[in-house]
């Protein structure tokens, strides 16, 4: 008679990170959309080319504007909605990537000291770029 293994039954942190790579591949896709909408309402339909609307999607930070030559950059683009929004996504895009270094890197690794050093590493690491991350968007 062989033996079969048991799922436990439960929420764990497997399953909550599974979920959050589902919700957070799913926000990402909303805070992009959100962000070219934006930006087009603020004009960008007629002040920047397809590059430059990308890359103020994907992190809105006022000195791609500033160096894209847009006049009056400070009513619309440098505000605090917009910092909001690259916080927002440099969170859900860090979380999501890390998470998905730590699901390839426990598929090869067996259960030993070295899963428990790379599940820290990858730990500090997130922590590292999120507080760079934070840092650079307040600062500019």
């Amino acid at each position: 008679m062989s033996t079969r293994t048991v799922v436990q039954v439960g929420f764990n942190l497997d399953f909550a990170m599974w979920i959050f790579t589902r919700i957070s591949g799913i926000t990402l896709i909303v805070l992009a959309i959100t962000g070219m909408v934006g930006a087009f309402w603020l004009g960008a339909r007629i002040q920047m080319d397809v590059a430059t609307l990308m890359r103020w999607t994907f992190f809105p930070n006022p000195n791609h504007v500033i160096n894209s030559d847009i006049p009056d950059l400070i009513p619309g683009w440098a505000n605090a909605y917009w910092q909001i929004m690259q916080m927002m996504i440099v969170f859900f895009g860090v979380t999501h990537g890390m998470n998905g270094l730590r699901v390839v890197i426990e598929d090869y690794l067996t259960e030993s000291w070295w899963r428990t050093f790379w599940r820290g590493l990858i730990f500090f690491l997130w922590l590292f770029m999120m507080i760079l991350a934070v840092y650079v968007i307040l600062a500019s």
